[in-house]
């Protein structure tokens, strides 16, 4: 059912990236502020992202996600009345409410771990973001034939993917609020107190690894140093990644449109760089099992050097070039955002698990929230090839973050550390 959902919410996930900044441009008239919508819905999946890691924790995933799509609808539909009555005042603070929904989009890939072993943790969170590919790259395509119902219906045509954002949020909110069962955070829970009480030997779940028959774990609910440092090493590389990734794809519809590309155009290349944000999944979760989650997210760094390189260079005529870039700035956040996943679900109980998530992911939209208000101002100074270059470079810093370890971590038997 998890996969359902995601299927269903994924054309919600992308109505603001692909017309976000078109209809800020529009509605405010100014380049320089485009990159206001981005900045205000990734604000919104901050504040989203602390609310749902709480009610998860309380109450368990099936309510924390269903409330936040339910809440991610209503601001769908409050952008598409501002775009509607031409009100600023009213389009800022429902992009931020809209902001929710995609926060909980990306929330959900934690549930996808919840029950995983420790061998195949990467190819469960894959598993979540693969099956949010199909809305993903539908709902760009969508961009033009939701923009004349919208129109139909006295809208302006940039508000149309809001009105399918909504529908899609609402779907995925009854079918996560009805068939999402058993809860899988629940769940989870409860086979770590259960595993709390066995005798030696027994399955540790709030480390995710086995005992090792004598040597003493740490007690449930607790997290190691080994654990922390571990967090703080996934939640930098998502943050690196995300920043990245927000900044240089926020921007290029608008540089596609101020060089004469149609906005169907622009809509097919973020069509190509969401496809690549959730497709290779598989792959992605595959090799994060093999060979640990460090290594991919190292990985991350140099494939979004070589997205903003190509995204520089590009002929700014080339929609061939920049989908190109985008495609590879899509494969490296993956790399990024899978591993770190991976790093930071590993390193925490299950009771500790979904309110720590909801602070990384506040971390998460916040860094780029900043990466989308500063991605307009870079650009309206400096040039699209310059905020891609300027890019690609600071994404390098996954480098060492990946390949720094614990100065006085204690080492469990048998144990390799979370991630890989």
């Amino acid at each position: 059912m998890l996969v359902l959902a995601q299927i269903m919410s994924g054309a919600g996930l992308t109505a603001g990236i692909t017309v976000g900044a078109l209809l800020a441009e529009e509605m405010l008239g100014s380049t320089g502020l485009a990159g206001v919508p981005s900045a205000l819905f990734t604000s919104g999946a901050a504040l989203g992202a602390l609310g749902i890691g709480r009610l998860c924790t309380r109450w368990g995933r099936r309510p924390g996600l269903a409330l936040g799509y339910a809440t991610g609808a209503f601001g769908s539909v409050g952008v598409v009345v501002a775009a509607a009555t031409g009100s600023v005042a009213l389009l800022l603070p429902a992009l931020v409410v809209y902001g929710m929904g995609t926060a909980t989009g990306l929330m959900a890939r934690y549930a996808g771990a919840d029950l995983a072993s420790p061998a195949r943790r990467g190819r469960a969170v894959s598993a979540v973001l693969f099956a949010t590919t199909l809305g993903a790259v539908t709902g760009p395509v969508l961009v033009t034939p939701a923009g004349e119902v919208a129109h139909s219906w006295g809208v302006p045509r940039l508000a149309g993917p809001f009105l399918l954002a909504a529908a899609a949020f609402a779907a995925t909110a009854v079918v996560i609020a009805c068939l999402l069962r058993p809860d899988p955070l629940r769940l989870a829970q409860e086979r770590a107190v259960r595993a709390a009480g066995a005798p030696d030997g027994g399955a540790d779940t709030s480390t995710g690894k086995e005992s090792d028959g004598g040597t003493s774990a740490p007690r449930a609910g607790t997290v190691p140093p080994a654990g922390r440092h571990d967090v703080a090493v996934g939640t930098t590389v998502m943050v690196l990644t995300q920043v990245v990734m927000i900044g240089i794809m926020t921007m290029t519809p608008v540089h596609m449109l101020a060089h004469g590309h149609t906005a169907q155009a622009a809509g097919l290349v973020i069509s190509l760089h969401v496809g690549a944000m959730f497709l290779p999944s598989p792959l992605t979760g595959l090799l994060v099992d093999r060979i640990g989650g460090r290594r991919v997210a190292g990985a991350s760094g140099p494939l979004l050097l070589a997205a903003g390189a190509v995204a520089a260079l590009s002929p700014a005529g080339s929609a061939p070039a920049l989908g190109a870039a985008l495609v590879l700035l899509g494969l490296g956040w993956n790399f990024g955002l899978i591993s770190g996943t991976a790093i930071v679900t590993g390193a925490l109980p299950p009771d500790r698990r979904a309110t720590t998530q909801g602070l990384v992911d506040v971390g998460l939209a916040a860094a780029g929230a900043a990466g989308s208000l500063a991605s307009g101002l870079v650009v309206g100074l400096a040039g699209y090839p310059a905020l891609a270059l300027a890019g690609g470079l600071a994404a390098l810093l996954t480098l060492p973050v990946a390949g720094r370890s614990p100065g006085r971590a204690p080492r469990t038997v048998g144990s390799t550390g979370p991630g890989g």
